[in-house]
């Protein structure tokens, strides 16, 4: 049996997410016997310390600024105490879209062509004028993402109260494609999962959880062999950007291109989640998905 303290919650804006994910995680590690408490870090890491030092291990299923961005990591590491997922520099490098995409792209990894924009440099985009997609450099669960596809229609206040919010943002040609995401545990790729959002409508934050978006595993229309080319892309990308024990790469199929979006930390590990539903399909249940990522953060195999 092993003391275990999870963390969920937090201040990112993915707080409810995260609670979800820190709930599960922690009712199926108890299951397996382990003797577990849920800590939510409102506030400075810091104050939790005596908590944390009493663990064998700690679970961070922590999502979003403060959580997902190396923070918390870092502050693990300075403790020199075991935790489950990546380390800080690669947690931090890929909450960081720009970094991050800037990197597969010097890797010779196809990504959409990105620029990093204020609110001027937007409006003076000939990006603009094409169908085109919005999205906060460092937030996660598509939270602040707005997709254009008619881009006479797009609403320039909405625009405008995004730049206030963000500061800066990215600024991407919209791809229309079979979005899929292949996670990755212990460097290898689980099954291959298709998103199909609501017709006409895309795979935001709303989407995301309310149950009218089909997960699809296996793809229905995904061939052999670009299934196959998606796997091991997840897997190359999970090495290169120093990921550990487990992680979620976004990408969108268009014939036989294959972009590259984002690359998940800590995915969400609920029953509803992507990663949980692609390893079930590889016939590992949560319980046992959570012992094996405890066990890989104490090297127990």
């Amino acid at each position: 049996m092993l003391k275990v303290v999870v963390l969920g919650g937090g201040n990112s804006s993915e707080r409810p997410i995260s609670l979800k994910s820190a709930k599960a995680v922690a009712g199926y590690l108890s299951a397996k016997g382990h003797k577990v408490s849920l800590v939510d870090p409102i506030g400075e890491i810091e104050r939790y310390t005596k908590q944390l030092q009493t663990a064998d291990v700690v679970f961070p299923a922590l999502h979003g600024a403060g959580g997902e961005d190396g923070q918390v990591q870092a502050y693990l590491e300075s403790l020199d105490i075991p935790f489950v997922g990546s380390g800080s520099v690669s947690s931090r490098l890929c909450f960081d879209k720009y970094k991050y995409l800037t990197l597969l792209q010097k890797n010779h990894i196809l990504v959409p062509q990105t620029n990093l924009v204020t609110k001027q440099q937007f409006f003076a985009s000939a990006l603009k004028h094409a169908p085109f997609v919005l999205k906060p450099n460092q937030q996660g669960s598509s939270i602040g993402t707005l997709i254009v596809k008619k881009p006479k229609d797009y609403d320039e206040a909405r625009v405008s109260e995004l730049f206030e919010s963000y500061g800066s943002m990215l600024l991407e040609p919209y791809i229309s494609g079979q979005e899929i995401t292949v996670g990755v545990v212990a460097k290898a790729a689980l099954p291959v999962i298709e998103i199909v959002p609501p017709a006409n409508q895309a795979f935001d934050y709303v989407n995301k959880y309310n149950g009218k978006t089909k997960e699809i595993c296996p793809p229905e229309n995904l061939a052999a062999s670009i299934e196959t080319q998606v796997k091991q892309l997840a897997v190359q990308i999970h090495n290169l950007c120093g990921c550990r024990h487990l992680s979620r790469t976004d990408m969108i199929v268009d014939g036989q291109s294959i972009y590259v979006l984002e690359t998940n930390t800590m995915p969400g590990l609920t029953d509803q989640s992507l990663l949980p539903k692609a390893a079930q399909a590889d016939g590992i249940d949560m319980v046992e998905l959570c012992s094996m990522l405890v066990n890989m953060a104490l090297d127990l195999g």
